[in-house]
């Protein structure tokens, strides 16, 4: 992209009083960024715009500095990308969204492939949840994000701690494709625990954000950016979710847009689990296994899930998710501690073992990944 036109697209982004749809009715009229700033009074004030002229003619304090990093961003190697409403390497499904950003910054292998025009091939599916999943969700997450990208679905989801990290990690795992919406922008990575899955998924994928190199992760930011987590997917699935999870944003923002949202059920009990339970009570699909998500997917059209979907295997049977070697004895233990959080002194009386001998196979259960440890000092089965 010409520096010039850049400096347009972000003049008209810094422009004070002129938002993201004040911005498109603009561009529709003046046909390109540069033009907008030469539009007459005559035609703001057609445009019911009248009020923006004076705002529109003073050039932002801030821009020299926003294009200056701009510009160095983009030239400090690798895959990047900023992306335009009308350029050939913008996603084309994010045009059919109500509001779609007008600048799209990328980075990564497959933000290389959108620059060349190459838009086809992978269906897309998002894939939320909590940040502070159980630890039967995170498993979820992660075997079922592996085993989808192994069926050929790219995993969408907006790198955060808990549901969207074991996503991206399982559809890496799976030699996969997984690309991340973010809430800043993209010379940052947040949160800073995933500063290494964020450069591993350059490699596999891609990170996009609408937010101007330097924005931080503000509140708000978030929200805002599950319109395009949505947008870019063809179907969204919450695999847990309380009730006022950010997750029931995107299935909101997914439904809204005719998109189709699927939830993982889970314990009655469990607060993570409610807001899946309510938006299957609104009419999202309820999903038992990755079975279910690949015919969902194939009755959206993609042909390649439709061909996996017969053979897909459960959740419990993914690559990784066997249960642990384990002795002859886990059997009763593993029944007793069921697949709710469930406190010592319960577990003791359900399997009637002493209490030196259960805490020491606990741990060891612990330790081979077969159980979770919740606060509370609760306990929970994740195989």
């Amino acid at each position: 992209m010409p520096v010039d036109e850049l400096e347009a697209w972000l003049r008209l982004l810094l422009t004070p009083g002129v938002g993201r749809v004040q911005a498109r009715h603009l561009l529709a009229a003046a046909r390109s960024p540069q033009a907008v700033f030469e539009l007459s009074h005559a035609a703001l004030q057609a445009l019911g715009l009248e009020r923006c002229a004076a705002a529109l003619a003073a050039r932002p304090a801030e821009l020299d500095g926003q294009l200056r990093a701009t510009l160095e961003w983009l030239e400090g190697g690798g895959d990047r990308f900023v992306f335009t409403l009308g350029d050939a390497g913008y996603p084309p499904q994010l045009l059919d969204i109500d509001d779609p950003p007008l600048l799209l910054y990328a980075m990564g292998a497959l933000a290389r492939r959108w620059a060349a025009g190459e838009h086809g091939g992978l269906p897309m599916l998002a894939v939320v949840g909590s940040r502070n999943p159980t630890p039967q969700g995170q498993r979820h997450a992660q075997q079922f994000a592996h085993a989808l990208a192994q069926a050929g679905v790219c995993i969408v989801s907006g790198l955060a701690l808990g549901i969207d990290g074991a996503a991206h990690q399982g559809a890496m795992q799976a030699g996969g494709s997984t690309v991340a919406v973010v809430g800043t922008g993209l010379d940052r990575v947040y949160p800073r625990q995933h500063l290494a899955l964020a450069r591993q998924m350059l490699d596999q994928g891609a990170i996009v954000s609408e937010f101007a190199i330097g924005a931080p992760p503000l509140t708000h930011h978030f929200p805002q950016r599950n319109r395009i987590l949505a947008g870019l997917a063809q179907a969204t699935l919450v695999v847990e979710a309380n009730l006022q999870s950010g997750s029931l944003i995107t299935a909101r923002l997914a439904a809204e847009q005719g998109k189709e949202v699927m939830a993982i059920p889970g314990s009655i009990d469990s607060p993570q689990s409610r807001g899946c339970h309510q938006l299957i009570v609104q009419g999202a699909r309820l999903v038992g296994g990755v079975a279910d998500v690949l015919q969902a997917l194939g009755d959206l059209g993609a042909t390649r899930c439709a061909d996996a979907a017969a053979a897909a295997d459960r959740p419990g049977q993914q690559p990784g998710s066997a249960l642990p070697p384990g002795r002859s004895d886990d059997g009763p233990l593993l029944q007793a501690l069921g697949f709710e959080p469930v406190g010592l002194d319960a577990l003791q009386a359900r399997c009637g073992w002493p209490t030196e001998r259960l805490q020491a196979r606990l741990l060891e259960l612990e330790l081979e990944g077969a159980l979770g440890r919740l606060p509370g000092g609760l306990f929970q089965r994740v195989v």
